[in-house]
């Protein structure tokens, strides 16, 4: 079972341990039978917690990056110890080929990830604010190709708030 994910970078660290503990529980069902996969771009947020769980119940984690540059452009300090230790974690890590972080590279990226997966878990409020490469469309592309989806916001999950 060859499970993606896409979501939320910005939610706070009460809603992260929430959805954590939600997809270890969606997980569990699935790494029942051999061979649990997880494909994530372990940004910081959803997509981090997602790999995380995945490993923490006995899977194995695909790393797929949107770009060359993603870890020294979009990584920032308070993300880099857990980014790096994932990728250190990963049975694999595939790097688009784009040079440069981009919302080309995230596309490319959300498209590779969709490409291979049999369910797409999506840490998602349900909002449609964010366009191309964002967890919205990644929702929508998943359900045009027919790849279940299973969103997963806990009762009382949030964002951080934007000043």
């Amino acid at each position: 079972m060859r499970i993606g994910v896409t979501g939320h970078m910005d939610i706070t660290v009460e809603t992260a341990r929430m959805v954590g503990e939600a997809i270890r529980q969606h997980l569990k069902q699935r790494a029942q039978s051999d061979g649990l996969v997880g494909v994530s771009c372990i940004g910081r947020g959803a997509d981090s917690v997602f790999a995380e769980a995945v490993l923490s119940v006995g899977g194995s984690l695909e790393v797929v990056l949107p770009s060359r540059d993603y870890r020294e452009a979009k990584v920032k300090p308070d993300h880099a110890e857990v980014f790096d230790a994932l990728v250190a974690r990963a049975a694999a890590v595939r790097v688009m080929d784009f040079d440069h972080a981009s919302q080309d590279a995230y596309v490319a990226a959300n498209e590779a990830v969709l490409r291979t997966v049999d369910e797409l878990v999506a840490v998602w409020d349900g909002r449609e604010d964010y366009g191309r490469g964002g967890t919205a469309d990644a929702v929508a592309d998943a359900r045009g190709r027919g790849v279940p989806v299973v969103v997963i916001w806990p009762e009382g999950a949030e964002r951080e708030s934007r000043a």
